[in-house]
């Protein structure tokens, strides 16, 4: 078996006249027997032809970022919660390069509650549970143009959202999972301004636009075709990617069937360095997905894989949703809901 190319951050390599197998595991756990993301094999059909678009992004902190903020920015305060987590820590610190204001308070566990974190040059203070309905309206009131940026957990989704809408607040969310009918329905009924999408990520979103064009102006274009996804991320996730379940999505809508339950999930730090290729340095914060596509005689076979390492992709991204969502709110528009699409398409990202 030939090994799995390692490639390059930053690259995209286009490959023909290669077959990438998967094995057929009836489990959504990789296990001994299950694919190994750095094998490859050859087709034994000569006439076999093979597809395989990657992009591989390495995220590295933009050293150029306030260089690169429109000289006319808007001056907003925002509240991370769960600023003591990697994400959390990772967006403050992107908030600080691009000048917006960190208010000195965040939400966190009961345990937590009372403590005072130092992130970069912030200090900030922890309220727990008993104490977020008080706490907001008090920092809503100190800073009227208060965005919220919510990085938590799945758990926490559907009670946060209903809070900063109860509160009357503006939020950024990027957490996944949670009842999500649930979610859309009271920012609607509250009219409050939101950026809600489970992936910040402003390259990967671009993929997952193309995906949904692609889906709506061609659907059925695999039906027959059978569909094999994996995805890696640091073993604290402990749902399924919110992005795979988009692209799966799109797939679907491309006559492919497919059930989420079917998606492996690898979560062993061994198992991402042996079989997946995870830089050792990236093991506690990466995602990598691969998306297999075969024709129903197996003779055509289509390949999507995206890997990212790091988080300030998603802190950078974090971050224009939340100066997008700060002009909305300030221009008063009609539409209250939107998504890391419509932030790209503004086409004013930093």
């Amino acid at each position: 078996m030939a090994s799995m190319l390692k490639l390059p951050a930053n690259c995209v390599v286009f490959q023909q006249q290669r077959r990438a197998v998967l094995a057929r595991a009836g489990t959504n756990r990789l296990d001994a027997t299950g694919f190994n993301w750095k094998q490859r094999v050859s087709s034994s059909s000569s006439s076999a032809m093979n597809m395989i678009p990657k992009m591989s992004i390495s995220a590295i902190p933009n050293q150029s970022l306030e260089n690169s903020l429109p000289k006319n920015k808007i001056d907003i305060p925002i509240m991370v919660n769960s600023c003591s987590g990697k994400m959390g820590k990772a967006i403050i610190q992107a908030a600080d390069s691009a000048g917006l204001s960190v208010v000195p308070a965040s939400f966190g566990s009961a345990e937590e509650s009372g403590q005072t974190v130092q992130v970069g040059a912030n200090e900030i203070l922890i309220h727990g549970p008993s104490e977020r309905e008080r706490a907001l309206a008090s920092l809503l009131e100190k800073y009227p143009n208060l965005i919220v940026v919510d990085f938590t957990v799945p758990s926490a989704v559907n009670d946060n959202a209903e809070l900063y809408c109860k509160v009357g607040v503006p939020f950024v969310m990027g957490t996944t999972g949670g009842d999500r009918d649930r979610l859309y329905k009271t920012v609607e009924d509250s009219q409050v301004y939101a950026v809600i999408s489970p992936q910040m990520g402003k390259q990967v979103v671009a993929f997952l636009a193309a995906m949904e064009i692609m889906a709506e102006q061609f659907p059925g274009a695999f039906s027959g075709y059978s569909l094999q996804v994996m995805e890696s991320h640091q073993a604290s996730k402990v749902d399924t990617s919110g992005t795979a379940k988009a692209v799966i999505s799109c797939f679907q809508k491309l006559g492919v069937s497919f059930d989420m339950e079917q998606v492996q999930l690898v979560r062993d730090p061994q198992q991402q360095l042996e079989m997946v290729g995870v830089p050792e340095e990236h093991l506690s914060g990466h995602a990598f997905h691969m998306y297999h596509l075969s024709s129903p005689d197996e003779t055509v076979s289509f390949e999507f894989q995206h890997n990212v390492c790091g988080r300030s992709i998603y802190a950078e991204g974090t971050i224009d949703s939340v100066i997008f969502l700060a002009k909305k709110v300030h221009s008063k528009a009609e539409k209250r809901l939107y998504n890391m699409i419509d932030v790209l398409r503004e086409g004013n990202m930093r």
